[in-house]
C-alpha cells in the first residue's frame, strides 16, 4: 500500500519500505515505467528549504506598516499618551491661549505661564560684542604675523587678515580701542 506522493512524486511502499516513482501516462498516450529510488536519496524538490527568520522579516517588512523589527506593539498603548507628550500638549495649549489673548488684549493673561525674554542691558551687550570682535582681531593679527613670517595661508585666513581695519573700526564705534580695551571716558560720563 503506497503512501502519499512527495513533491517529486516519490511514493513509499509501507510493507516493503521501497521507494519509487510510479508508472505514469505521457501526453502522447505511451506509458512511463516505474523508477526505483535508492535508499537515502532525497531529490531537491523534497529538501526542506532553510528559512532565515531575519531574511523572512526583511522580505515581509513591506507588508506590515511601521518600523522594521518591531513586533507585538499593543494598540492600546498608543491610545495612552506618555507623560512627556501630556506636558508638551499642555504647553502648546498655553501658548495658543497666550497668543489668542495677546491678539485680543494687549498681553493681559496672568494665569498663563509664558516665559518672558530677559531684559538685556545694552552695556552688557556692547561688552559682549566687543569681546567677540577683540577675539576676531587677535586671530587676524596672529594670521598676519604668520603671513609675514612666510607661511602660506588659506583663502579664508587671508580674508580674516584683510578685515583687520574693519574690526578696529567696529571696536571704535562701540567705544573700545584697537586692543579691545574700553576708551577713557570723559569725566561727565562716569556719573550715571
Amino acid at each position: 500500500m503506497p503512501s502519499q506522493p512527495s513533491n517529486s512524486g516519490i511514493v513509499t511502499d509501507v510493507a516493503s519500505g521501497s521507494r519509487e516513482i510510479p508508472e505514469s501516462q505521457r501526453a502522447d498516450g505511451s506509458t512511463r515505467k516505474a523508477i526505483k529510488i535508492r535508499p537515502g536519496y532525497r531529490p531537491p524538490e523534497d529538501v526542506e528549504v532553510y528559512k532565515n527568520r531575519t531574511a523572512e522579516g526583511f522580505r515581509e517588512r513591506s507588508k506590515r506598516a511601521g518600523i522594521p523589527g518591531v513586533v507585538g506593539l499593543k494598540d492600546d498603548k498608543a491610545d495612552q499618551p506618555s507623560a512627556a507628550s501630556n506636558k508638551n500638549a499642555k504647553r502648546r495649549e498655553a501658548r495658543k491661549k497666550a497668543k489668542s489673548a495677546g491678539e485680543g488684549e494687549s498681553g493681559n493673561a496672568p494665569d498663563v505661564d509664558q516665559p518672558k525674554p530677559e531684559e538685556v542691558d545694552p552695556e552688557v551687550e556692547r561688552e559682549k560684542k566687543a569681546r567677540n570682535l577683540k577675539k576676531k582681531l587677535k586671530q587676524a593679527k596672529d594670521l598676519k604675523n604668520k603671513k609675514e613670517g612666510g607661511e602660506a595661508l588659506l583663502p579664508e585666513q587671508i580674508a580674516k587678515v584683510i578685515k583687520i581695519n574693519e574690526l578696529i573700526r567696529e571696536l571704535d564705534a562701540l567705544g573700545f580701542d584697537a586692543d579691545g580695551e574700553p576708551k577713557a571716558k570723559s569725566e561727565g560720563g562716569d556719573e550715571e
